[in-house]
């Protein structure tokens, strides 16, 4: 099934909106890709205006920023110790926007959107 992305069919009030039309291509959402742990894996998709957009299905390594130096390195991903989307997320290994990843270099907080960006920033977190 479609994941629609335009206004619902009820209002807020819990009426109908009268003459709904169908579902146009360009108002479909696309279903998560739910960036896992693991050797790096990408996939090219084709948007609206000729764009591409890289959206990752696996990857190990993140671009790790530390605040006090302002030096960015690559380093390698251990495991995902936090989620804030969904708890479960971090037993099935899933990196979205604000996850806390243990990393060669110490925990990091992940500020880059791997679904959306194609690509891994974090931000070394200190105790």
């Amino acid at each position: 099934m479609a994941i629609s992305q335009f206004r619902s069919k009820k209002k807020s009030s819990g009426g109908k909106y009268k003459r709904i039309r169908k579902q146009k291509q360009s108002e479909l959402g696309d279903t998560p890709s739910l960036t896992k742990l693991g050797e790096k894996k990408a996939r090219i998709k084709h948007r609206l205006g000729d764009n591409i957009k890289k959206s990752l299905l696996q990857w190990d390594e993140a671009n790790l920023t530390d605040p006090k130096t302002g030096k960015t390195i690559k380093s390698k991903i251990k495991t995902i110790l936090e989620s804030p989307a969904n708890r479960h997320y971090t037993r099935r290994n899933i990196m979205t926007k604000g996850s806390i990843i243990d990393t060669d270099n110490g925990k990091a907080k992940i500020t880059s959107r791997p679904g959306q960006h194609g690509t891994i920033n974090a931000i070394l977190v200190t105790e």
